[in-house]
């Protein structure tokens, strides 16, 4: 009447070994999470330095507060001097900037502005290819 281990473990379908078998739900998972929001955000956070790094005299900017402004001085430690309104000039960390807004055109060589005036730059300037390219980061090309 008694039942010895050996088949008892048959019958519940046990096979006894693990192995790479235990650890490969484990695995997947892990790379379904870099590719779904480890990578992507890595993409988005380097995206956002290289934006900060570009900030220069008369960008229009919002900073992590809410508040919009121009720049009016890039000073050498990261720091930011932004009017954001008339004669009110706020000093800002270059770190917390949340957007460009639009970008000042880079004076020509006879040294007047472009007649085109800023370029804006915004979200909907790449848009991604698909719905694969948006979840894994892919654009389409310029056309």
């Amino acid at each position: 009447m008694f039942i010895t281990p050996a088949v008892a473990q048959s019958f519940l379908g046990g096979e006894g070994g693990g192995g790479l078998g235990a650890f490969l739900p484990i695995i997947l998972i892990f790379a379904v999470f870099y590719f779904l929001l480890i990578r992507p955000q890595q993409k988005k956070v380097k995206q956002h330095r290289q934006m900060l790094g570009q900030v220069k005299r008369g960008d229009r900017v919002l900073t992590g507060g809410g508040i919009i402004g121009t720049v009016t001085r890039v000073k050498e430690n990261d720091e930011l001097v932004v009017e954001v309104a008339d004669g009110v000039k706020v000093n800002v960390i270059r770190g917390t900037l949340s957007d460009v807004l639009t970008r000042s055109e880079a004076p020509s060589s006879g040294g007047n502005a472009s007649a085109n005036g800023p370029t804006v730059v915004g979200p909907n300037d790449e848009k991604p290819a698909g719905l694969l390219g948006g979840l894994f980061g892919g654009f389409a090309p310029k056309k």
